[in-house]
């Protein structure tokens, strides 16, 4: 069926994506040829990255500290002056935090809600306008938030607020599916398992636990680039409109285990 998996000319907005599971789906828009902006905390980072993704198509950069309320509203309000209809955001942005259970901070709930859960809401809400400005009934507009497995099974680490958290995204993008659907945004969450990024680059980088991990993954290996990015292009194209409330683990079957 020609073009079901295209995102051709799509205006799509990536938090968080200057490395890891961000940089792989943002590089995945871009030479599937949609219009892509970037958006991370360090302008520097954010402005190379840019460059680096501007080599494969069109991708240009938006700097933000979505933790805040203020960055959060100054980047949706910088979309919306660049691109008046966005086709998809992907709500990818996050921070983990790991210590024993008893000396795991109060602080750590404080700054996971905020980047993981609340800016992911913040927004999604501020940029309603442009998301509905998209939309339509053959092809609605699409929220797409980056959760965790960690979200669904218990951690094999002590990462007490980064699970409850990404638990929250899940939840969060079933309210918003619900309350969206009649203005044709859909709304879902892929749940990552095990890829290299910064914050799994202390186990992964590891040759003993790495081959621990990939012993515990059904599917035997760490996830590639493509295939973080092909999750996101389904939910992004024609295939993938007909979806919404979902939460698409992938993580080579680690899930399966329960």
């Amino acid at each position: 069926m020609p073009g079901l998996f295209s995102v051709e000319d799509k205006a799509v907005l990536v938090t968080g994506g200057t490395r890891g599971i961000g940089l792989m789906i943002a590089q995945g828009f871009v030479e599937a040829g949609a219009k892509v902006i970037i958006s991370s905390r360090k302008p520097d980072v954010c402005t190379e990255a840019a460059e680096r993704l501007s080599a494969y198509g069109s991708c240009v950069a938006i700097p933000a500290d979505i933790s805040t309320t203020a960055g959060a509203s100054r980047l949706a309000e910088e979309v919306l002056a660049q691109v008046p209809a966005l086709d998809v955001l992907v709500n990818n942005a996050g921070a983990t935090w790991g210590a024993p259970l008893e000396a795991y901070p109060e602080s750590a709930f404080d700054k996971l809600w905020a980047v993981n859960v609340k800016a992911v809401f913040q927004l999604t809400t501020a940029l309603l306008p442009a998301l509905r400005a998209s939309a339509s009934a053959d092809d609605p507009a699409r929220v797409i938030n980056i959760g965790s497995i960690d979200g669904i099974r218990v951690p094999w680490m002590e990462v007490y607020a980064y699970s409850a958290t990404k638990a929250a995204v899940h939840m969060l993008t079933r309210s918003l599916a619900h309350q969206l659907a009649p203005e044709h945004i859909t709304v879902n969450a892929i749940a990552p398992g095990p890829f290299e990024s910064k914050m799994m680059a202390f186990a992964l980088d590891d040759p003993a636990t790495r081959a621990t991990i990939e012993h515990q993954v059904p599917l035997g290996r760490i996830g590639r680039p493509d295939d973080m990015a092909g999750a996101a292009i389904y939910l992004a194209s024609r295939a993938g409109a007909y979806l919404t409330g979902a939460v698409i683990p992938v993580d080579g079957g680690i899930t399966t285990h329960g």
